[in-house]
């Protein structure tokens, strides 16, 4: 029998976004002083536009594309965040614990008495009119894969859903 305590799931969470997450103030300053050699995009981890751009960094087309994405880059910051705090918690098999901003957002190194997590609403079957919010996912009847209601087809197996 082993000491070490169960590690918490969330605190997992919580230390591996604080690895993996963006600064705004950085994604801003990184487009605005260096746009034009695609800094920004290799920072958020597009690489493809940011080979795009230093190939083209002795025109001004990508320096000044990148003053402009300069304005765009605190969304496109949190957007990866989004996504990658979306990502962790589906390979820790919890949901979302929050994100700055939004509803249940958690601080690091505080938890709360009773945790908030997202709740999202699972349709089996196929996709109907009704059931198209945002937030209603279809499972798949061959490999139960969860996929976004309206789509046709499977994002796992390719079975058509409808």
């Amino acid at each position: 029998m082993s000491t070490m305590p169960y590690p918490n799931p969330q605190a997992v969470f919580q230390q591996q976004f604080e690895s993996v997450r963006r600064d705004e103030v950085v994604g801003v300053l990184l487009a605005f002083f260096l746009g034009g050699f695609g800094l920004h995009h290799f920072y958020l981890g597009r690489v493809g536009l940011g080979i795009l751009y230093c190939c083209l960094c002795w025109t001004p087309i990508p320096w000044v594309l990148g003053f402009i994405e300069c304005f765009f880059m605190p969304g496109r910051v949190r957007m990866y965040n989004a996504i990658q705090a979306a990502g962790l918690a589906a390979a820790l098999g919890i949901a979302i614990p929050g994100y700055v901003g939004y509803p249940g957002w958690v601080a690091p190194g505080y938890a709360p008495a009773y945790p908030q997590p997202i709740h999202v609403s699972v349709q089996t079957g196929p996709a109907t009119e009704s059931a198209s919010s945002e937030t209603t996912l279809v499972a798949c009847a061959t490999c139960h894969q969860a996929n976004v209601a309206g789509s046709r087809f499977c994002s796992q197996c390719g079975a058509q859903l409808g």
